[in-house]
């Protein structure tokens, strides 16, 4: 995902992820600020660090009724997917400092380990449950393989999330993937019977298609639609899925917001990524050829940037909350810098000719290699 972008200013400019490792003084070698399940990278020096860092409070904003911090907290990574998982003690510890700090949307699924990141995020959250939204998703066949969303399985899974995160309702319940065998108006009808019980707060979908989010909604209001959107993955600007999450009043809550840790600019050629611990590693954006072609991407985003004396992490997911004032991006870390970093981002405004001159710039680009692998992208809905 970048071509012929020289690693000087790329490294040496805007590595600032590693640069907030250094601050905070876990930083021993190059690997160690790599992103997880990275086996191995090109060196690169670590500049000084840059950009705002938020203080404490988040402000909010709405996932349909549901009210939520500005910036929220993927959860996936601490445990699962994006290389072995860390240490509870780790995840306990990052998930009780980003409330601290003031996020109060808190994500997982079942899937994710399977099972230990709702335990780890259920054991984190449990002494301030009441202070904080906790989306979790159902609709894999963990045991089996595939997906699933028959009625009964979700009334069945329903209480075995609510026992791993040790409470009484979800308060965001997706459906982590649609079912084609399962008509979307059941299972909208099944999360209704559990919103009436109070198991449920709130109704979403993850990778459905904008026909899929209609007919659901009109069974049982859906809050959220979560798909992976980012500034080289813009899908859902023209599949029709943010427009109607706009029409009908739905937030959107975009995955892999930084590119799946692309676009913080440490990734090239060079980097190898675990086939045993990394999801990553066969997707096309993550071929070598791929992240050498999109290169250009991370080396328009770090000029911006450096515009505005913040990282360019800061200033993709800026890029997000600039888009619509009804998403709300889960990025994803399990390094205290990392956290830090991301939050920054809540306090920057970008508007104007300041987004059309990067629109202008990024229209000349062309973004190499698919979404995922062709095994995950079966699981995405694309139904008209």
């Amino acid at each position: 995902m970048n071509d012929e972008l020289n690693s000087t200013p790329l490294c040496a400019a805007n590595l600032t992820r590693r640069s907030l490792l250094t601050n905070a003084a876990v930083l021993t070698a190059g690997i160690a600020a790599a992103p997880m399940g990275l086996v191995s990278t090109s060196s690169a020096a670590a500049p000084a660090a840059r950009g705002p860092v938020t203080g404490g409070g988040i402000s909010t904003r709405k996932l349909g009724q549901l009210e939520v911090s500005k910036v929220g907290a993927g959860c996936m990574s601490i445990s699962a997917n994006y290389g072995p998982p860390a240490e509870k003690s780790q995840g306990i510890a990052l998930i009780r400092r980003a409330h601290d700090r003031g996020v109060t949307f808190f994500d997982t699924a079942e899937v994710y380990g399977p099972y230990t990141n709702e335990e780890l995020v259920g054991e984190a959250l449990q002494p301030i449950r009441n202070n904080v939204v906790i989306a979790t998703k159902f609709g894999f066949n963990i045991k089996q393989g595939g997906v699933t969303s028959h009625p009964r399985h979700i009334k069945k899974v329903v209480e075995e999330s609510l026992r791993r995160l040790r409470t009484d309702r979800i308060d965001l319940y997706y459906q982590h993937r649609v079912d084609p065998t399962v008509p979307i108006e059941d299972v909208a009808g099944a999360v209704k019977d559990l919103i009436a019980e109070g198991k449920v707060l709130h109704f979403g979908l993850s990778e459905a298609s904008a026909k899929t989010i209609r007919r659901a909604h009109a069974v049982q209001a859906v809050s959220a639609v979560q798909t992976e959107y980012s500034f080289m993955e813009r899908s859902v600007e023209k599949n029709g899925v943010l427009a109607a999450c706009e029409e009908l009043g739905i937030g959107f809550v975009p995955w892999g917001p930084i590119g799946m840790g692309y676009l913080p600019g440490y990734m090239d050629r060079f980097t190898t990524l675990s086939s045993k611990s990394d999801l990553r590693h066969d997707f096309d954006r993550f071929l070598p050829e791929s992240m050498e072609a999109n290169r250009p991407i991370v080396e328009l985003l770090r000029q911006y940037a450096e515009a505005r004396n913040v990282t360019t992490v800061q200033y993709a997911l800026a890029w997000l909350l600039a888009r619509k004032p009804f998403i709300v991006p889960i990025p994803g870390t399990r390094k205290v810098a990392h956290l830090d970093e991301n939050l920054g981002a809540a306090d920057i405004v970008l508007a104007g000719d300041e987004l059309e001159s990067l629109e202008r710039a990024f229209a000349a680009l062309q973004v190499h290699g698919g979404r995922m692998n062709a095994m995950q992208m079966t699981f995405v809905d694309d139904s008209r």
